[in-house]
């Protein structure tokens, strides 16, 4: 499927799902101890759905890589931070949510993992690449084969 917004991107919308989710989290009033710790977790959720939306809008493929690896990254430190909260006092009446969160971050690396390796293995350079010149084969293409279908069409009323 082609994605012409990355607002339309399930990975982008599972990582804004999962910024909302962690600023829900935050707001518990153990974070009031954790002040650091609150603001790390925030800003690397955050972090995850603008590196894909900016890497998204560079419009070249290998940019779009490097933001996808920035943005996996950021779902690897909210990760990071989780097991911290798992591991800090006070935070063990939310053991359910951390896990939640967790699993939601991991899901996210997964996607953009799966989206860059097969990014790694196309010949596509990035919409920024797309001119007249590399539009017409693709065009001629396209043209010759719904002449083809007509032309079994005509055969087939032929018959």
């Amino acid at each position: 499927m082609k994605y012409n917004r990355f607002e339309d991107l399930p990975v982008w919308q599972d990582a804004i799902e999962l910024a909302v989710r962690v600023f829900a989290f935050t707001t518990r009033p153990v974070f009031k101890r954790y002040r650091g710790v609150q603001d790390q977790i925030e800003r690397s959720s955050v972090s995850v759905s603008n590196n894909i939306a900016e890497g998204f809008e560079r419009g070249t493929t290998p940019e779009l890589l490097t933001f996808l690896y920035i943005s996996r990254g950021s779902a690897g430190e909210t990760r990071s931070v989780l097991h911290l909260c798992d591991r800090l006092p006070g935070f063990e009446d939310l053991k359910f949510e951390i896990s939640d969160l967790r699993s939601r971050a991991e899901s996210i690396s997964r996607q953009l993992r799966g989206w860059a390796d097969s990014l790694q293995n196309s010949d596509i350079k990035g919409q920024r690449y797309l001119t007249d010149k590399s539009r017409r084969p693709e065009k001629q293409a396209r043209e010759r084969d719904e002449f083809l279908k007509e032309l079994e069409q005509i055969r087939n009323r032929k018959r």
